[in-house]
């Protein structure tokens, strides 16, 4: 019987509902009838291929997660890197899914991880300064074993990452890369050991930074790549690359290739015959802002390279090189009347070897019209430290037009600027070389307003000539005839000449009144707190020489600077000194500090005295700032005045703002100052040190400060003191010093003054009256605390009436004896002299009385508390008879027994240069 059309469809539509509903049932079934075993599989290939910590919440069998392949995902999942950072994360995901080959799982009941999918991620790269990176999880196989056929098999085709964050910082090639919003899709038989990689990319932010310095922020990225694989060598080779950073079109093509010990790349970036409106795109977030309002047209070529190989632990850098074209550009911002054009560009630079000395800068060259003014140059230079420089730079531009053309922000600038200046030739400072220079900068009626400050800087005019026809210092001539500008109403006025740098003769005039503050808030500089009061009426006439060898007579240099409410910083000093008021009178080579009153922190000081040499020190590096003062103070505290080091870490962690801690450093003294200061302070903090009524006359000199003569009172006692201070470096200092106290009470030596209780511990429960001649020279840390086996020096401590009260080895002989009177004695002019090297104090012999019995002490301690002390306890009457006793163990642990053979302590020497101490001689009494 012949079937109906109607009957044909009707077994058509049963046979297509059997198989969609088998094909249904298989979707659910599967995932029931194989979970464990996949998970299992999983769990297994997992802690045999992976060398770092996997956790993860649950992980679920389906086909609806990737349809219409069968994975597993893994949620909360979490891995952690290979060393050195094995506690650091690598990867964490709200979802990793695993694909599962279905064929290999129905026909060949294996397990193949053919896909990949991350979602929802964080990966963190990360490699230290020796190249080494978290990365290396995978445990690859050296050499071909026989598998299971039904083991676990990684044969991925596909990788799929959706809305992760990225970031990869590598130290040894100073690189950052922060991607956000980051979703890649990579197609491939990635089993194969050299395949193809087919490649999607879209990344939302996109920021890199190198060496400090951030290039990219915040860009858009969209790419589609061809990369070549060979995990073999595992190395990369870069076919066919488009990008997008923004609307900026990049073509990139190069190799990667992983080294043992570093990298060997070859990379090349190119965007041709791009718009410039596009390439503005590619910038930072405000170039992007300004371009929504400019119009911007012209043609631009990119270009940069990055050849060679980077192995930090051989110092072994590739070479960079960039390169910049733009022809007939156009800028005009927000609608201008005139418009910046004809703009042409022609940049080049490289950088061998990353290598700043090998840097050239070739721009040759830049143009740009404003109507009928030009802006004009042409420089190059190879070189950092002694550039070879090749310069010209001729403008005529109206300024207020260029800051409307152009749109400058947070500034409006005023007046005409002409300059013509050509350079040619090598500056190094130290032989004697300057580019051959002939140049000219005018402005006239200058005008300068911030967003920051309300008032203007204007009527600003300045004629400004360099000329150096030899190419040497001793024949460059910089002349400023005249300069002079108005703020708030208070005219500037300069007229400078300065000549021959080798011995400088200068002319230099100036008068007005300037509030610093206010122009500081004028143009709002960043990391410069700047704040006071200048009134000058000054001028200075004559020649380095002149003022090097004293002759005085030639010199012309008179007028007065009035301060107020200065406030200054220094490299040497951690908080800023602060002059309320003082007035500098200039008299040829003299600069005369009268009524100065100035603050530090807590301190305060009063000041009159002069400074000589000030012509040559602030015109040269080496000259020396001599001066004499005599200064005043209520009040001083020395713990101001050490400085802080700011140390960056940003390495890791990487994606939050980088952490910023202080370590302390020493004082440091300024090698160029020659100063002596006659002192007189009422209170002086030095750590827990609290001085009074301290005079003396101090001295800086080459580096190095030196208290001579000083005298002050410390716990009720008068103490003089001689003092050697320098510092080696910002960590490490030296001191050398001679102290005579006489008549101090232990019991306040020891609650009141932190070195004495480090240095006579077992002091803790002595009373009574002492005093100390004695003199150390050793080397101070970054807390200006000694450095015990640096110490080196002796003296004497001399006991006038003192009760050795909880002495325990005073305690442990007693016990050892049954000898109760020996356990707290009194001691009464006794003189026990000791000396300090390699962290030991050896004990010279001295002998007491006490009840009948005559003790003799010798030996050695050492800073960390260990004895090696001999005894000898005389026996009443006369002490002709005696007990040999030998005391070892700890200060806190003392123990005792009978003898005379004992064993040395160990010396620690200290490993650097330690000062000479003072001559023994005593210290002075001084005239106070």
């Amino acid at each position: 019987m012949k079937k109906t059309p109607k009957a044909i469809i009707i077994r058509i539509l049963k046979w297509i509902g059997i198989s969609v509903s088998s094909i249904l049932a298989l979707l659910f079934i599967l995932p029931i009838l194989f979970p464990g075993k996949i998970a299992e599989e999983v769990k297994v290939f997992a802690n045999k291929k992976l060398n770092g910590e996997l956790n993860f919440k649950e992980a679920n069998l389906s086909f609806f997660n990737h349809f219409p392949s069968l994975t597993l995902t893994l949620t909360d999942l979490s891995l952690k890197g290979s060393e050195p950072y094995k506690k650091e994360t690598l990867l964490s995901a709200d979802e990793v899914a695993f694909g599962i080959d279905l064929s290999s799982l129905l026909f060949d009941n294996k397990v193949n991880i053919d896909k990949i999918y991350i979602s929802d991620a964080f990966i963190n790269v990360l490699v230290n300064e020796k190249g080494e990176a978290n990365y290396n999880v995978y445990i690859s196989e050296e050499k071909a074993i026989e598998k299971d056929p039904s083991e676990t098999a990684l044969r991925l085709e596909k990788i799929a990452i959706e809305n992760t964050h990225l970031v990869y910082n590598d130290k040894s090639a100073k690189m950052l890369i922060d991607a956000k919003g980051f979703n890649y899709v990579g197609n491939g038989d990635l089993d194969k050991s050299i395949f193809d990689l087919y490649t999607k990319a879209r990344i939302e932010s996109f920021d890199f930074t190198y060496d400090g310095e951030q290039y990219l922020k915040n860009k858009k990225v969209n790419a589609d790549l061809i990369t070549k694989i060979n995990t073999n060598s595992l190395a990369f080779v870069f076919e066919q690359n488009n990008l997008k950073i923004n609307k900026l079109p990049v073509e990139f093509k190069g190799k990667f290739d992983f080294l043992s010990n570093g990298y060997d790349m070859d990379f090349s970036v190119k965007s041709e015959d791009s718009h410039l409106s596009d390439f503005f795109s590619a910038l930072p977030p405000q170039y992007v802002t300004w371009l929504d309002k400019s119009k911007v047209k012209g043609k631009t070529d990119l270009s940069m390279s990055l050849k060679g190989k980077y192995i930090a632990s051989k110092n072994l850098k590739p070479n960079l090189a960039f390169n910049m074209k733009i022809r007939e550009g156009y800028v005009n911002y927000n609608q201008a009347p005139v418009s910046a054009s004809n703009i042409f560009l022609n940049f080049d630079t490289k950088l061998p070897s990353l290598d700043t000395e090998q840097l050239t800068v070739n721009l040759d060259s830049i143009f740009f019209n404003l109507d009928k003014d030009y802006v004009k140059a042409i420089v190059k230079t190879k070189g950092l430290a002694t550039p070879n420089v090749d310069a010209r730079i001729e403008t005529k531009v109206n300024l207020a037009t260029l800051n409307r053309a152009f749109g400058l922000q947070n500034i409006e600038l005023r007046g005409t600027l002409n300059t013509n200046i050509r350079a040619l030739g090598v500056y190094d400072k130290k032989n004697n070389k300057v580019p051959v220079t002939n140049g000219k900068i005018e402005l006239k009626n200058g005008y300068i307003k911030t967003d920051y400050y309300p008032n203007p800087i204007k009527n600003i005019n300045v004629i400004a000539n360099i000329i150096d026809k030899k190419g040497s210092f001793d024949d460059l001539k910089i002349h400023i005839t005249p300069a002079f500008f108005d703020f708030e109403g208070k005219p500037i006025f300069v007229n400078a000449m300065v000549e021959n740098f080798q011995n400088i003769k200068y002319d230099i005039k100036a008068k007005g009144e300037l509030d610093l503050g206010r122009i500081y808030k004028v143009f709002s500089l960043k990391g410069l707190d700047l704040k006071g009061f200048i009134q000058a009426d000054v001028s200075f006439k004559g020649t380095q020489a002149d003022a090097m060898n004293g002759n005085y007579t030639k010199l012309q240099n008179k007028g007065t600077l009035v301060l107020r409410d200065i406030k200054t910083s220094s490299e040497y000093l951690p908080k800023p000194f602060i002059i309320r008021e003082g007035t500098f009178v200039f008299n040829q080579d003299k600069m005369n500090f009268n009524e100065f009153k100035a603050t530090y922190g807590e301190s305060d000081f009063k000041m009159n005295g002069f400074l000589q040499n000030v012509i040559d020190f602030v015109l040269t590096d080496k000259a020396i700032l001599k001066g004499n003062f005599m200064l005043q103070s209520d009040f001083i505290n020395v713990d101001e005045f050490m400085g802080k080091q700011t140390i960056t870490i940003d390495y890791p962690p990487l994606s939050v703002p980088d952490e910023v801690k202080t370590e302390s450093t020493v004082i440091i003294i300024p090698s160029n100052f020659n100063l002596e200061i006659n002192a007189i302070a009422k209170k002086v903090n030095f750590e827990d040190l609290k001085l009074e009524n301290l005079k003396g006359k101090m001295n800086i000199n080459k580096g190095q400060l030196t208290l001579k003569n000083s005298a002050f009172d410390l716990i009720g006692a008068n103490v003089k003191m001689d003092i050697v201070y320098g510092s080696q470096s910002p960590e490490k200092a030296f001191f050398d010093f001679k102290v005579n106290a006489k008549d101090f009470d232990i019991k306040r030596a020891y609650n009141e003054v932190k070195m004495f209780r480090e240095m006579a511990s077992a002091a803790e429960s002595a009373e009574g009256i002492v005093s100390l001649d004695y003199n150390v020279a050793g080397i101070l840390d970054n807390k200006m605390m000694p450095i015990y086996p640096s110490l080196t020096g002796g003296g004497t401590l001399s006991v006038n009436k003192v009760k050795m009260k909880g002495f325990k080895m005073f305690g442990t002989v007693s016990k050892k004896t049954g000898k109760d009177a020996i356990a707290n004695p009194d001691l009464s002019k006794v003189d026990i002299k000791t000396k300090i090297k390699n962290n030991i104090i050896t004990i010279e012999r001295f002998k007491f009385k006490v009840a009948g019995f005559r003790p003799r002490i010798e030996g050695t301690t050492s800073f960390d508390g260990k004895l090696n002390i001999k005894m000898r306890l005389g026996l009443p009457p006369f002490g002709l008879l005696g007990i040999p006793l030998k005391i070892t163990g700890t200060q806190e642990n003392p123990k005792v027994q009978l003898g005379r053979q004992t064993e040395d302590l160990e010396e620690t020497k200290y490993d650097g240069e330690v000062p000479t101490p003072l001559q023994s001689q005593p210290v002075t009494e001084g005239k106070q």
